[in-house]
C-alpha cells in the first residue's frame, strides 16, 4: 500500500532541520534525495501491484534504495547548524 511508504524526511523527523538545510544548500544531497524518493515511490507502486516488474528488478530497486538511504543518512548526521 502506498501510504506505508514514507519519504526520507518522514522516516527521520529528528533530522528535519538538517534535511531542509541540505536540500537547499547541497546539490548532491538534493540529487540523492530526489533519486531516493523516486525509487521509494516506484517500490510502493510495485508493492501495491500497480506495476508488476520482475522480482529481480524489484530487488535491485530495494538495494539501490538502501544505498541511497545510507548516503543520505551519513550526510544528515554530518551536518551541523553552524554551516555544516
Amino acid at each position: 500500500m502506498l501510504s506505508e511508504h514514507h519519504g526520507f524526511t518522514r522516516e527521520f523527523p529528528e533530522f528535519g532541520e538538517a534535511i531542509h538545510a541540505l536540500k537547499s544548500g547541497s546539490f548532491e544531497f538534493a540529487r540523492l534525495l530526489k533519486a531516493y524518493d523516486e525509487i521509494n515511490d516506484e517500490i510502493g507502486r510495485i508493492e501495491a501491484q500497480i506495476e508488476t516488474p520482475s522480482d529481480a528488478y524489484t530487488e535491485e530497486l530495494k538495494i539501490r534504495r538502501v544505498h541511497l538511504k545510507d548516503r543520505l543518512y551519513a550526510m544528515v548526521q554530518a551536518w551541523s547548524p553552524d554551516g555544516g
